[in-house]
């Protein structure tokens, strides 16, 4: 698969990065002829998932592995149809945010963004309900009983919604996160 038309210019200069990035299982490749020009290199654009049928490989590095995979596709991608495709640009800017010199308070944005499920600006209970299954995991042996999950999300409102209107907005999710010293060293990919 090659970056560029015949003459290939554009192929020696992201052949190689491209490939160390597939090697690592960070991304996979596919081609889309549904973006415009200039929305992906030479329509190669970047997806965090494998194509189905793909093996990950033994190393496929933590993004691979990572349980807000899907979401944090959907929050970087500028495709229209939201199908979580990310062009070169998208796939850069995701970079750039998950980089040890992007600031607290981008990472904080961005983290709140993936976080908020349903797009409407506030974490509400369903949306850290959503948070919890993602960080426990999916099966039943690791779910939360809906008491636990109940109380879980009791004690996360009452130490970050200081409205008290039962919702987290950014300013607040930004002020608890103002106190997690470890927050901005945390929240990268290591590729």
């Amino acid at each position: 698969m090659g970056l560029s038309g015949p003459g290939g210019p554009q192929e020696k200069r992201w052949g190689p990065w491209l490939v160390a990035l597939l090697r690592s299982g960070a991304c996979w490749a596919r081609q889309t002829p549904r973006w415009p020009p200039g929305g992906s290199v030479h329509g190669i654009t970047l997806a965090l998932s494998p194509p189905l049928g793909a093996d990950i490989p033994d190393q496929a590095g933590n993004l691979a592995a990572n349980p807000f995979q899907e979401r944090i596709c959907q929050v970087f991608s500028t495709a229209e149809d939201r199908d979580g495709s990310m062009s070169f640009e998208d796939f850069l800017d995701m970079l750039s945010v998950f980089s040890d010199s992007a600031t607290s308070e981008i990472k904080s944005h961005y983290a709140f963004r993936i976080f908020d499920f349903d797009d409407d600006g506030t974490l509400d209970r369903k949306d850290l309900e959503q948070l919890v299954n993602c960080l426990t995991g999916e099966g039943e042996e690791s779910r939360l009983s809906p008491s636990e999950m109940h109380q879980l999300l009791q004690n996360i409102l009452e130490e970050s919604d200081i409205d008290k209107d039962g919702t987290i907005n950014l300013s607040e999710f930004q002020h608890v996160i103002s106190r997690s010293p470890d927050f901005a060293s945390s929240f990268k990919i290591v590729l």
